[in-house]
């Protein structure tokens, strides 16, 4: 027998199991209207709705519906409201300028748009056939009694969401998600992070990235009561925990800087200990990180790695019984490596043709693999050739079959004819008290091809010099990886997303020149 795979697994059970479970408790500080506290039964009432008003829009089966949110419970019924009735939700990056936003509601084809009230202003130039504002509510979803929607026959290998990466292209590209995708990425991932009904999840990840790493899907097929915050703030993650009893969240590793710095105000014992695990991705943590988060606040910590193209999860880090009687340091080392293989995630390494140690391409062959980009049938082919997934990141993988990161290829420091990982010297100036942000990049040199420069931000009040963070580097690794030079910068460019923009960091010094690599 086989069953299609649809998004409405996830919220069919929640509603049969758990419909008198409160599934979401809305951010109570919002411009539009909370929605409050629903139960499951409600939110997929909701969803009914919101399929019924598109049907009454005359939106059919596989178009695209855009919507531009904050975290906000109106976000979450729209996964299941949208995808789950055959149209196409495009998730899009409250952050990005109107001009950004603009191109991917008409690159999409997108003929809904939903904007978040604070940003409407902003957003007014930028429109669709049907455009509405989140919160008037009598727009987005049918009156209560209306007729069920026009039924959908399910189709796995349907595309459910459209995610527009921000790369370092110069437009995102339109990254397709199934309906297999998401099953498989979902029920994998709360396998992994160990997920049951006795969880409280917190969407400190936003749920417009890579559709909040599946886990608004995971988290309601297990009836798990899922708790929004519109707007990161540390000590408002410390409070939400305590209040709600939050046990998992997902967090790229600033989120969890901003919780330990808010820490060390927090009154009493810090909430969670013991209870909370943070799932963290977006880049490999300073081990310094792991341990603070373990030790300060008593929080399991999880790694993992993947990419909006594999929706997103690939590999699992998560500490195991033969750690356990490892100094905390050194289980650290262990966990910020991206980690072993997910279920049914095959991983290869190509060939560098580089220096011995450099690594290779990350290739991938998994069911979470994206179906292709939207309208960039060339992309696609070079992204998915030869049957893998090239992730453009470079690694290895050890004898363990744990993956390492060691680079994205193209930020491969090569000096004097030594391979250089930025990460790992990043790693190691983050390891200095007084570093709050780092980037490692190459830039030019006449004798040594390129050399390493580091580009520092300092934790405020601190102090110190590059002679000084050269010595910290020299003292803690191979002398050929201490950077050469040190600038001070009071912040770094960074992509909505929060990573690194490496390519504009490196621009002004490689400017004039006909390669960026020498």
């Amino acid at each position: 027998m086989l069953v299609p795979f649809s998004v409405n697994d996830f919220i069919d059970r929640a509603v049969q199991v758990y419909g008198e479970r409160v599934g979401v408790v809305d951010e109570p500080d919002q411009p539009a209207p909370s929605l409050g506290s629903p139960t499951y039964a409600e939110i997929g009432d909701l969803a009914r709705r919101l399929a019924a008003r598109l049907d009454e829009l005359g939106i059919g089966v596989g178009e695209r519906v855009a919507v531009v949110s904050h975290n906000s419970a109106r976000l979450l019924t729209a996964f299941f409201g949208v995808s789950g009735s055959g149209r196409v939700l495009v998730p899009v990056n409250f952050r990005l300028r109107p001009d950004e936003v603009s191109y991917i509601v008409s690159h999409s084809g997108a003929r809904v748009l939903y904007v978040d009230p604070e940003l409407d202003e902003s957003l007014a130039e930028v429109t669709a056939e049907h455009r509405f504002v989140l919160g008037q509510d009598e727009h987005l979803y049918a009156p209560a009694d209306v007729a069920d929607p026009v039924p959908w026959e399910p189709d796995e290998n349907a595309t459910a969401c459209i995610n527009y990466t921000s790369g370092t292209t110069a437009r995102p590209k339109g990254v397709q998600i199934t309906h297999r995708n998401i099953w498989v990425n979902a029920t994998t991932f709360a396998l992994h992070t160990a997920v049951t009904d006795r969880d409280v999840y917190l969407h400190t990840l936003p749920m417009f990235h890579a559709n909040g790493w599946g886990m608004p899907f995971a988290m309601t097929g297990l009836g798990v009561k899922q708790v929004v915050i519109r707007k990161i703030d540390g000590a408002e993650i410390l409070r939400r925990v305590e209040e709600h009893g939050v046990t998992v969240m997902c967090a790229a590793p600033a989120v969890a800087a901003a919780v330990l710095d808010a820490a060390q105000d927090w009154e009493g014992e810090i909430p969670g200990r013991d209870k909370v695990r943070i799932i963290m991705a977006g880049a490999p943590p300073p081990t310094k990180t792991v341990v603070r988060v373990q030790e300060e606040l008593g929080w399991e910590f999880i790694q993992i790695y993947g990419l909006t193209e594999t929706s997103p999860l690939l590999t699992v880090n998560r500490t195991r019984a033969e750690w356990d009687d490892l100094p905390a340091e050194e289980r650290a080392a262990r966990l910020v490596r991206a980690g072993a293989p997910a279920i049914g995630v095959r991983l290869s390494i190509s060939e560098s043709g580089g220096e011995e140690g450099a690594g290779g391409e990350v290739l991938a062959r998994s069911n979470v693999v994206l179906e292709g980009y939207w309208d960039q049938p060339d992309a696609s082919a070079v992204a998915l050739a030869d049957g893998w997934f090239h992730t453009g990141d470079g690694g290895t993988i050890g004898e363990d079959g744990y993956l390492t990161i060691s680079d994205r290829k193209k930020d491969v420091i090569i000096t004097g004819g030594e391979n250089v990982s930025s990460i790992e010297v990043e790693d190691v100036l983050f390891s200095h008290p007084a570093v709050s942000e780092v980037a490692v990049i190459g830039v030019p040199s006449e004798k040594w091809g390129e050399t390493i420069k580091a580009l520092v931000v300092l934790v405020e009040g601190q102090q110190a010099t590059e002679a000084e963070l050269v010595a910290w580097c020299k003292d803690k690794a191979a002398g050929y990886k201490a950077p050469t030079s040190i600038e001070f910068r009071d912040d770094l460019a960074r992509t909505a997303t929060g990573k690194l923009q490496k390519f504009k960091l490196r621009a002004p010094y490689w400017e004039g020149r006909d390669r960026l690599v020498n």
